[in-house]
């Protein structure tokens, strides 16, 4: 096949370097047979908009889309699904003849990884989660239609807390899920999931809350992997947590792209097992 001819796709972010996205669907590719090309995009702070119509111009076909350029890709799709509309944050693009549509795969990721992976159904839980900003918001939609029994969004701001519960607050109500706002010293105790989708351990920071928050037998899952997780996943198993990082929810959101894009679904249990192979060695 010419290379002109070979669909292209990126990850677009700020930093970029780092993504681990181009590995993953190289993966996928060469699984389901697909020809395509995969790239890192370092998009200007202020030139998100011009590295996307420059890389749609040139034949890409889609774009993941990281940090912190979510939320300026939802106001570029010209069409949503409507996970990004509830998310208010796109990271997946895909460029076609009907416009860019905009899709949010990090929540069906999340879940994916949680009941799939790690084979902790949430329907009927109780699910804590921590931070109110792009993470929780990408998430909270997919936690839902999960049905656990209640979810609480603790965040030092809890007016940031209630404002993304307001977004949600009929979908949850129809699908009988209880939605609770609290900061992150007084959120309760006894969960049965805890997700932490904030900076903390990017930053290096605590566990920003009390270890109470944890149920006997608990999964405590942190949205970040590899290094920075590992001072959550040590605190959640001295707590007695089933401890899990983010790689699996990083892998399976990028099936959920892989599979709008491409109209085939990869294995994507595989591919993780492969990327934790590969983690653990370096």
């Amino acid at each position: 096949m010419n290379p002109v001819d070979i669909d292209r796709y990126a990850v677009a972010g700020n930093p970029v370097a780092h993504s681990r996205s181009p590995e993953i669907h190289a993966q996928f590719a060469a699984q389901t047979g697909q020809a395509l090309t995969y790239e890192r995009l370092l998009c200007p702070l202020d030139g998100f908009a011009d590295s996307m119509q420059a890389f749609a111009a040139s034949g890409g076909r889609g774009c993941n889309v990281t940090v912190p350029f979510k939320f300026e890709a939802h106001a570029l799709a010209t069409h949503l699904s409507e996970r990004a509309k509830l998310a208010g944050a796109v990271n997946t693009l895909s460029f076609d003849a009907q416009g860019w549509f905009g899709d949010n795969t990090d929540g069906a990721g999340l879940v994916r990884d949680i009941e799939v992976n790690a084979q902790r159904p949430l329907a009927g839980k109780r699910v804590l989660l921590l931070g109110a900003g792009g993470a929780s918001a990408g998430a909270l939609g997919s936690l839902i239609a999960a049905r656990p029994a209640s979810i609480c969004i603790a965040n030092r701001s809890v007016d940031k807390a209630q404002a993304l519960i307001a977004v949600h607050q009929t979908y949850a109500q129809t699908l009988g899920v209880t939605l609770a706002a609290t900061g992150l010293d007084d959120c309760g105790e006894g969960y049965d999931f805890l997700i932490n989708a904030t900076s903390a351990s990017l930053g290096g920071a605590g566990v920003p809350v009390a270890a109470s928050v944890l149920a006997p037998g608990a999964l405590a899952l942190d949205m970040m992997y590899g290094p920075a997780a590992a001072p959550f996943l040590n605190w959640a198993r001295e707590h007695g947590a089933e401890a899990r990082d983010g790689l699996g929810m990083l892998v399976e959101q990028a099936g959920e792209a892989f599979a709008l894009w491409r109209g085939v679904r990869p294995d994507t249990a595989a591919v993780l097992s492969a990327m934790r192979l590969k983690l653990s060695a370096s």
